[in-house]
């Protein structure tokens, strides 16, 4: 923890950023990634890694940092409009708070390496109020900005830049830290109003009204901090000393405005009440988590207050005699707010301060093509191959599939056909059973049968790689919850994870869901060929096989009542025919079209646009493009989904027709006698809907084929992502469990006699918590513990609270200091063990700690150690 010595304030330390060559990990993402050369963008990789060195290397309070935090955020906002935020650049944190910060955080992530950047915008303003001359009032307004800015680039951090990360925050970065450090800064802001009030001689009721808003926002920051695992106990006590303290002087400066308007009753009260609030202040004192200062002022406050109270009580018991006011009935003192969070510009729209004029310079990487782009051009193709295969033409194939229902349910074209062709086979025929043979439709099909199956298998396994890796990682986080149990292992479950676990899960269900209808539909399309294929055999077989399989007419010559009704009906046919195979040109010169729909040079002269007129105040995304896809997919295919409707009304017109002709050639059949063609009519129709079948069956397995190899790229995707989330919740889980399993100080059986070891020399080093001085009296001494549960962070000291805080405070205006560096682990102990102290063995029973003559016996202890005895330490 990282504080300030000369003033009662606390500093946010800087997260601590390695050195990595930026540059090197977008040349060689432009390399694999993108169509353009990285030497075109020399001067830019240049740029941008001397913008990290600089911002990296900010570590002192100095104004010129700034600018540096400011200029490299920016620019990591514009280009993250360039590329994914997996860059292939490891980014490597320390925290800057918490029990851990010697242990490096990394990620592959610009985002992470952004809220870095700008956590450390916030500690540098935050010390550079600290760094300010208070002891005027002009300096008092420069720290009160600089507070205020703090305040307002931890909110922007909380609100804005933490949700976007895409993974679990780091301790000191989660909710209730960042609270934490939100209020601490508006505190630290509202005491130098306080200050700058008290030093300019302000009324005490307007500075009562200042302290009691100061009180306020040190408790509001205390209460952030107890459910933070990174901020420590000594800052937990420094803010809830505070918080007591200017409870006090608020309540003190209203006593003295009671005094003035003569409500010495009241004036009694509000002095007791001040009392209350200094003593609450200083039991934060016990255990030596306040720096000296602190606790002085806090006493200096006590010794006025309580002069104050001893002659208010006398002068009102003499002379007054005013009833005091009981506590239930002091009017609550009002506030008087004067800290604002405040987001500088430069952070909250960074981007307003780019360009070849602005601030922060041109933009970076203006001549690549943003990975926005990229994501809007693969957006788009996936959209226009949506509207043409699914919207169009599979609405074409649709009403294709009704003209053969309607065609095979009144037996056509076989009817016509045995009448036409009585010997033989009729020349549609042939010609059917002659692209069969050249297609080997059969293997052709069993064939695809098998690829499919494969392609199946091979997303099966990469889904079940991926799901065993979640359901892996779930197991290990389950018995480890149940090993540590769930008040301290707080991690969400893996189900629950909000950033990538819960979407993963519902990816799993997506997933089974996927496969279990894409395997009811593969086996309705193989019950649809195992019933066709014997059909097929026969027209994959030669023409005499077809012939014998097809009977010959009894009736050689058609009847004249026939003929007339035959030529209408083969008319109609005709243009249902016609009308089918016009569509399957329409639906090929569809996809031609669609393949030659390149969109990447209007996308691009559109982003020129986009970021020319400034119409975004944002980096450009994929949903900038949402008009331009609409007003394009309209111009283009439009005039096809008009078509849609024209051919389906055309379709119904001469399938009506159909009906109607076929019905009045039945009719004429029976009047002339058709024995003889029945069977050949069935015959014929059974090898043309074999035909249509196979046809049908080649479309239905080229469906599964792109099926299953879009589901590859999913599935793929979902395994890397279910791998890399794996990876990343083992660590954290490796970190957690090295944190709880650490031996905390309680578990050491220490003694608080004085006898049992000899005086400190002053100076001397008492373990963790920092020095200690000898003189201290033995009775301020905090108990020792004794085998205490292990916890994930050390147990902090109790903080003091009042239930209701009628606060209000005073404090001499040399102001007091923050607590000294210090890093408790448990709460303080009088006697601990250092390396110049000898160990000394004895008995557990029968004998004092610290008395070397045995219970039994009257000679010294022998120089044998007893392994039954134990150790003890003093």
């Amino acid at each position: 923890m990282q504080s300030s010595n000369s003033s009662g304030v606390l500093a946010v330390p800087f997260r601590r950023g390695t050195q990595l060559s930026l540059s090197s990990a977008i040349k060689q993402y432009i390399s694999t990634k993108y169509d353009q050369h990285p030497d075109m963008f020399r001067q830019d990789l240049d740029v941008i890694e001397a913008l990290r060195r600089d911002a990296v290397n900010v570590r002192e309070a100095h104004p010129s940092g700034v600018q540096k935090l400011q200029a490299y955020a920016a620019q990591l906002v514009w280009i993250s409009g360039k590329f994914p935020i997996d860059i292939g650049a490891d980014f490597t944190w320390y925290p800057s708070l918490g029990y851990n910060t010697e242990r490096p955080i990394v990620h592959n992530n610009l985002q992470f390496e952004r809220t870095n950047i700008i956590y450390n915008l916030a500690a540098l303003y935050s010390q550079l109020a600290i760094s300010s001359n208070r002891n005027d009032t002009d300096g008092l307004k420069t720290a009160a900005n600089y507070f205020n800015q703090a305040a307002g680039v931890l909110a922007h951090l909380k609100k804005e830049i933490i949700p976007e990360l895409r993974t679990t925050p780091p301790d000191d970065m989660d909710e209730h830290s960042l609270e934490s450090l939100i209020q601490l800064q508006l505190a630290q802001s509202q005491e130098c109003f306080w200050m700058k009030a008290v030093m300019d001689r302000y009324k005490d009721a307007s500075i009562a009204k200042l302290a009691a808003r100061v009180s306020d926002l040190y408790n509001l920051a205390g209460e952030a901090a107890m459910h933070s695992e990174a901020i420590s106990s000594s800052w937990i006590h420094h803010m809830s000393a505070k918080h007591h303290h200017f409870a006090a002087a608020a309540q003190y400066r209203a006593a003295c405005e009671c005094l003035e308007k003569r409500k010495y009753g009241e004036e009694v009260a509000r002095l007791r009440d001040a009392v209350a609030c200094v003593n609450e202040g200083l039991k934060e004192s016990r255990g030596g988590y306040l720096s000296k200062i602190v606790v002085e002022d806090l006493n200096s406050l006590k010794r006025r207050v309580e002069e104050h109270l001893k002659r208010a009580e006398h002068d009102n018991d003499m002379i007054y005699l005013n009833p005091v006011t009981p506590k239930s009935e002091l009017k609550i003192l009002d506030r008087a707010n004067m800290a604002i969070a405040r987001t500088p510009p430069q952070v909250a729209t960074p981007l307003e301060y780019i360009g070849d004029k602005g601030e922060f310079g041109p933009a970076l990487f203006t001549k690549l093509v943003p990975y926005s782009v990229h994501l809007a051009v693969s957006i788009y193709e996936e959209r226009r191959d949506r509207l043409v295969n699914q919207n169009i033409i599979t609405e074409l194939e649709t009403l294709n599939e009704r003209i053969h229902e309607i065609l095979s349910s009144l037996n056509l074209p076989g009817s016509i056909q045995a009448f036409e062709k009585p010997l033989g086979l009729p020349g549609t025929l042939v010609q059917h059973a002659e692209e069969i043979r050249q297609a080997d439709a059969r293997n052709r099909l069993q064939r695809s049968f098998v690829d499919i199956e494969k392609l199946r298998a091979t997303d099966m396994a990469m889904f079940e790689e991926g799901r065993e890796l979640l359901r892996v990682e779930e197991e290990e986080d389950n018995r480890l919850r149940m090993k540590f149990g769930t008040d301290r292992w707080t991690r969400p479950e893996s189900r629950s994870e909000p950033s990538q676990g819960a979407k993963l899960w519902n990816q799993v269900g997506d997933a089974e869901g996927w496969f279990a209808t894409s395997a009811s539909s593969d086996e309705v399309v193989r019950e649809k060929f195992y019933s066709a294929e014997p059909t097929l055999a026969i027209l994959a077989g030669p023409d005499r096989g077809i012939m014998d399989f097809v009977p010959s007419s009894r009736r050689t010559e058609i009847p004249e009542t026939l003929k007339p009704a035959i030529g209408r009906l083969r008319s109609i046919y005709n243009d249902v025919t016609r009308l089918e195979s016009r569509r399957h040109r329409k639906a090929e010169a569809l996809r031609e079209k669609a393949r030659g729909d390149d969109i990447k040079s209007d996308i691009l002269a559109e982003a020129a646009r986009l970021e020319r007129n400034q119409t975004v105040a944002t980096a450009i995304v994929p949903a900038h493009f949402e008009d331009f896809f609409d007003k394009r997919l309209d111009s283009l295919y439009e005039p096809d989904l008009d078509m849609l409707q024209k051919e389906g009304a055309e379709q119904e017109r001469l399938l009506s027709d159909l009906i109607r002709i076929n019905r009045e050639f039945e009719s004429q059949k029976k009047t002339a006698g058709d024995k003889g063609n029945r069977e050949r009519e069935q015959a014929l129709q059974k090898l043309e809907n074999a035909y249509y079948k196979y046809k049908e069956l080649t479309s239905n397995v080229e469906v599964g084929r792109k099926f299953y190899n879009d589901l590859s790229r999913i599935v793929g995707s979902f395994r890397d992502s279910a791998r890399t989330f794996a990876t990343e919740r083992r660590r954290e889980a490796r970190m957690l469990e090295d944190e709880l399993n650490m031996p905390p100080l309680g578990n050491l059986s220490l003694s608080q006699r004085e006898q049992a070891q000899p005086p400190l020399p002053a100076g001397s080093r008492n373990g963790a918590s920092g020095y200690q001085h000898p003189a201290q009296p033995q009775a301020q001494a905090e108990p020792s513990y004794h085998g205490g549960p292990s916890a994930a962070a050390p147990p902090r000291q109790q903080v003091h609270s009042p239930a209701e805080a009628h606060i209000q405070a005073w404090a001499p205006v040399s102001e007091t200091v923050a607590p000294q560096p210090q890093q408790p682990r448990a709460n303080p102990v009088q006697h601990i063990w250092n390396q110049e102290m000898p160990l000394k063995f004895t008995k557990p029973s029968g004998s004092s700690v610290g008395n070397t003559t045995p219970s039994h016996g009257n000679g010294p202890p022998s120089g044998t150690w007893d392994p039954s005895s134990g150790i003890r330490f003093g």
